[in-house]
Formats: structure tokens, C-alpha cells, sequence
């Protein structure tokens, strides 16, 4: 990711809290326009070709936009990764932003790994217990990983939470061999 990555992602987030846009709303218009992008070569190629005038990309966008569903804050973010020929890097721009919105908000990614899928009132006091050990809201993202036998994996950062029952025998067979 370029240092122009994480500016584009900076200027759009001034935006967004400036504006007082709801930021989940605003994060489904961009995974919307991702979604587009990727499932249309056609699409990627007008944006990315160079011969093809910004007026024409921009009137492409414009038709765009309704059906989508974003924002004029949205569509006026992407007019500028046309204008200055970024939308090539508008995933690894997402990504920047993401990570950006999170810091103002005080939020933490915090992936939680699990051998089943979990019901809403395990994730619910799975995110609270996360919340608390994090001291900041967290946004958890939830995996399946059948090797871990049972219990659950959290990873907040660079820190891990190891709860499952693959973590508790590791344990075990560690203070076994230092016997």
C-alpha cells in the first residue's frame, strides 16, 4: 500500500466525521462499490483506462451511484480517485480507511475463531468480554477453525486470547515436558 493510500483514506474520513455520516452506512456504500468493481471487468477498465476522457468515467459513475445506493459524499470521493487515476488502488484506499475510521472511534478489530458457528448471545458476550479485556469498543469478525477442538481464539492486534481446547492441551503438554 503507497503513502497515498492512507492520505486518500485520511482526507475521506475527515469527511465522513466532519459530515456526521454514519460510518457503518457508509463503510456498506464502499464494500457495495468494491463488490461492483469486482464483479465487473467492464466496468474496471473504463475506470482504468487512461484514453477514456474523466468526463465519461464520471458520467459512468453518476449512473452508478443510484443503483448502488451511496452517498454524495461517497460519490464524490470516488470522482476524486478518477480524477487523479487512484481507483485502481481503491481496495488497499478501503482498507486504509477502515483502519483509520476505527482509530477516531476507539474501535478494535478483534477476530474471534471458533470450531462452530456461534449463536448472537455467545457473540454477544464473546464482544463484551472483548470489549472489556481491550478497554475500547471492538468490531469482531468471526471464523470457523475446526483444529481448535473447542472454546474459542481471540485476536485483538497483535495480542491473542487463547480460550479454545487446542490451546489448553498445548499447555498441558508444555508443563508435561518441563516436568
Amino acid at each position: 500500500m503507497g503513502v497515498f493510500s492512507s492520505q486518500y483514506a485520511r482526507a475521506f474520513a475527515d469527511v465522513v466525521m466532519s459530515d456526521k455520516l454514519d460510518t457503518k452506512d457508509v463503510d456498506r456504500q464502499l464494500a457495495d462499490v468494491l463488490a461492483v468493481l469486482g464483479e465487473s471487468k467492464e466496468l474496471r477498465e473504463v475506470f482504468g483506462n487512461p484514453s477514456i476522457p474523466l468526463e465519461s468515467k464520471l458520467k459512468v459513475l453518476d449512473a452508478l451511484t443510484p443503483r448502488i445506493g451511496i452517498a454524495k459524499q461517497t460519490r464524490n470521493f470516488l470522482a476524486v480517485l478518477l480524477q487523479n487515476d487512484r481507483i485502481q488502488a481503491f481496495e488497499s484506499i478501503l482498507i486504509e480507511y477502515r483502519s483509520e475510521i476505527n482509530v477516531r472511534l476507539h474501535i478494535s478489530e478483534a477476530v474471534i475463531s471458533s470450531v462452530r458457528e456461534l449463536n448472537a448471545d455467545e457473540k454477544s458476550k464473546i464482544e463484551a468480554r472483548a470489549s472489556a479485556l481491550a478497554g475500547v469498543q471492538v468490531r469482531a469478525v468471526y471464523k470457523q477453525d475446526p483444529s481448535l477442538l473447542g472454546g474459542v481464539v481471540l485476536r485483538i492486534g497483535d495480542t491473542v486470547y487463547d480460550g479454545s481446547v487446542r490451546g489448553r492441551l498445548e499447555e498441558l503438554r508444555e508443563k508435561l515436558i518441563a516436568v
